[in-house]
């Protein structure tokens, strides 16, 4: 029956790579099939109604918040020109000095990473970083890449980020901080590396011809003036409660939320931008949050007892144990992540990470080195996340060409947190 289970996840993952099914409809599917297979009877205990569908649901219920938090407060940061300043300085900062553009967008994109994440964090750093990058002679891939290296390099601070990975392999938000913090090293090594390589590599490209000339001020705030200098310290709000003074994080993003308006609002307008940002942060986190559903669900299948047992010796006898086996055969994997394929943490990868803990092959903790690992590839290089979609068709270029671009790099961090979780949990 393993085998069975195994060939309906590959179905899967064939339907959601030819975009036959929408990956969260996919993923539902495949958990009811899966519960099917498993034995697992209609209603009752373990069963594919009550189990399954409305249990599994709002398991990611915490995370489904902290994504749509995270959503509002990259509205405000949006609407009260938070961002937009931050950028501005940056290139005013760095005038004509292309790497010192560069690196000055990369810490940029890094703060809105550690906010929210997808194409909201591209567009609140690149719409402006990006022609401000070209227009100083950064070639559009390296521009397109260093938007997406620097969120990712965010990425280990993204509380709603934290609350994912404490949810679904039910670890606690202190050993999923810890982790990240162990990976934050590796993703800004590489991200900084990649600016620095890549514009030497690369060198300086006319800008006449570019589309830099877009590089002008669009928004209503922009033309009203910047965000005063305390609102830019609003994405580090959050951050030093969650991480400085151990607050939970919902409250802490709450804060977030509260110190970007009231630095930047005045009071008789501060219940219409309420309102207006949160629904606006609504529409942003409509499909994360339908996926944490799907992703729900597939998780409470693989975990049902039937499962565990059918898979439970076939994955344990791919399952390296070896420290050094196991740093080998995950780095040799990581393109397994990418077109959101069987390790894609935000699809099947899910329901894998469930098996590999509900079976025991590796401690929850291994997992979710593993897990962390290959999302910081996925974030940077996947040609369907939205984030690098985005990136790449505003910079001018396609998602492949970033894709090839920012690999070698993020596989670098990959292969870093591989080997961090091999020598701490192994």
């Amino acid at each position: 029956m393993g085998v069975v289970i195994l060939l309906v996840m590959a179905a899967g993952v064939a339907a959601m790579l030819t975009r036959k099914l929408p990956t969260a409809f996919a993923l539902v599917l495949l958990a009811v099939v899966i519960a099917l297979l498993a034995g697992a009877p209609a209603t009752g205990e373990n069963s594919v109604l009550d189990t399954v569908l409305q249990e599994g649901a709002p398991t990611l219920a915490v995370t489904m918040i902290a994504i749509l938090l995270g959503s509002w407060l990259g509205k405000l940061l949006d609407e009260t020109g938070i961002a937009g300043t931050l950028v501005r300085k940056i290139v005013e900062f760095g005038g004509d000095r292309p790497v010192v553009v560069a690196l000055g967008v990369l810490a940029v994109s890094t703060l809105v990473g550690t906010v929210t994440g997808s194409a909201p964090a591209a567009m609140l750093a690149g719409i402006v970083g990006i022609p401000a990058m070209i227009a100083v002679g950064i070639p559009k891939v390296t521009a397109a890449g260093t938007i997406l290296m620097g969120i990712a390099a965010g990425m280990p601070f993204e509380l709603p980020i934290w609350q994912f990975f404490s949810t679904a392999l039910e670890l606690p938000v202190d050993t999923v901080r810890g982790f990240m913090m162990k990976l934050f090293p590796f993703a800004l090594a590489a991200a900084v590396l990649f600016v620095l390589v890549e514009t030497r590599r690369r060198g300086v490209e006319h800008t006449w011809s570019l589309k830099s000339a877009s590089a002008k001020p669009t928004s209503r705030r922009e033309r009203l003036g910047d965000a005063p200098w305390y609102a830019l310290l609003t994405p580090l709000v959050p951050l030093i409660l969650a991480l400085g003074l151990d607050v939970a994080i919902l409250p802490s993003m709450l804060a977030g939320v509260l110190y970007a308006l009231v630095t930047t609002t005045r009071p008789g307008g501060m219940n219409k931008r309420l309102l207006r940002t949160l629904y606006g942060g609504f529409e942003v986190a409509a499909a994360p949050i339908v996926l944490f559903v799907a992703i729900g669900i597939l998780l409470a299948a693989v975990k049902l007892p039937g499962a565990v047992e059918a898979l439970e010796p076939l994955v344990k006898a791919v399952s390296p144990q070896n420290p050094v086996l196991f740093v080998v055969v995950f780095t040799a994997l990581v393109p397994l992540c990418l077109y959101r394929g069987p390790l894609n943490v935000y699809g099947l990868g899910a329901g894998i990470a469930g098996v590999l803990i509900a079976a025991g092959i590796y401690p929850a903790a291994a997992v979710l080195g593993l897990a962390t690992s290959y999302n910081q590839v996925f974030g940077v290089s996947d040609p369907t996340s939205t984030q690098t979609v985005w990136s790449a068709q505003y910079a001018g270029v396609t998602p492949q060409q970033v894709m090839a671009r920012t690999l070698p790099y993020v596989w670098a961090v990959a292969l870093g947190g591989f080997c961090v979780t091999a020598a701490t949990y192994l």
